[in-house]
């Protein structure tokens, strides 16, 4: 089954059981405090999402994979050259993973290919395939199956590759031995926490959504809160920093397909170029991206708030007539975030 996953374009599968009992008091409580901010799907489904045989009735294992997500351009150093670009104020920075194509289709395509490839073996079974779709503990599996530990900032980290991947899971109504587990190796690193601009990972293996720039550019809908937007610098659609800060990701692997090669205009773009796009040049550009699941309207207040930053630091005045150029935007959210970042340098 590996061989058949690396020609999909997979790194490495596993397998895990379906008790993740253990887990339930955790997500329970990570829920009760309100860290999941808005993202009230998270709590709509109970805990089928730590129980895969009431999401999935007849699930006895469960098949994890994980797709290496690099461009294939990228080289040694790839962190520096990423920390670089917050240090170019009117840079507008696009988390790695959304540079290319929609990470949800390329890997649903990919698992329901190997799901085939397994059903020409052994006939047909019962499955469905999941890529952060649907209430799954995503890493919880992960990390069961052997494809890492969980960091101190949540997200599965591998010897071999880091972080830098995603994750894929095909459920399925009949028995698979187990694959091993890993043990941690973050020991008393703390760097991913230092890292993080705004505080949200409060305690080590903790995210507080409400505080995380991926939360606030992406699920957030309203107005950002004030006293974040500072810290959001230039980062316009999610949030690297605790992964570029990790020394683990020294081992991050290119990704094989060009899928997640970076799209021409998405990775060193000037911020008044992004806030001058009308929504049909949005649409057009992020078609097949997952930057287009936001839409134009969030889209331009994220890219309002770095405009802002950037106003403030440089007090460049072709930035302060890019945002008079949104300023009676009929959006009353994108209105009041340009509105902010006018008012950041008298």
């Amino acid at each position: 089954m590996q061989a058949w996953a690396r020609e999909l374009g997979f790194s490495q599968i596993g397998v895990a059981g379906v008790d993740l009992s253990s887990a339930e008091p955790g997500l329970l409580q990570w829920l009760a405090q309100g860290l999941h901010g808005e993202m009230h799907y998270m709590q709509a489904h109970g805990l089928k999402r730590a129980r895969p045989a009431e999401l999935v009735p007849g699930t006895v294992s469960v098949i994890t994979a994980r797709m290496d997500y690099l461009p294939r351009t990228a080289e040694d150093g790839w962190q520096a050259v990423e920390w670089d670009r917050l240090k170019r104020p009117e840079e507008g920075i696009v988390s790695i993973y959304a540079r290319g194509r929609d990470y949800h289709k390329v890997l649903r395509n990919r698992l329901q290919k190997l799901a085939e490839r397994i059903a020409q073996e052994i006939g047909p079974f019962g499955h469905r395939a999941f890529t952060d779709s649907a209430p799954v503990l995503e890493a919880e599996l992960a990390s069961r199956s052997g494809q890492g530990w969980r960091g101190k900032h949540t997200l599965v980290l591998s010897r071999e590759a880091g972080s830098m991947f995603f994750l894929g899971e095909i459920y399925v109504d009949f028995a698979l031995e187990p694959t091993a587990a890993v043990t941690a190796h973050c020991g008393s690193c703390s760097s991913c926490i230092d890292a993080c601009p705004t505080g949200a990972i409060i305690a080590p293996h903790k995210v507080d959504a409400r505080r995380c720039i991926s939360y606030l550019t992406i699920e957030h809908a309203g107005s950002i809160p004030e006293e974040l937007r500072p810290l959001m610098a230039n980062r316009i659609y999610g949030c690297d920093d605790c992964q570029l800060a990790c020394p683990w990701n020294k081992f991050a692997q290119p990704s094989v397909l060009p899928d997640f090669d970076a799209r021409a205009g998405l990775a060193g773009t000037q911020l008044v170029h992004f806030l001058a796009w009308d929504e049909a040049t949005f649409l057009r550009v992020t078609e097949g991206s997952p930057i287009r699941r936001i839409g134009h309207a969030r889209w331009l207040r994220n890219v309002a708030v770095a405009l802002g930053n950037a106003w403030r630091e440089t007090g460049r005045p072709e930035l302060r007539a890019a945002l008079q150029s949104r300023a009676d935007h009929p959006d009353p959210v994108v209105a009041e975030h340009v509105a902010w970042a006018l008012a950041q340098r008298a």
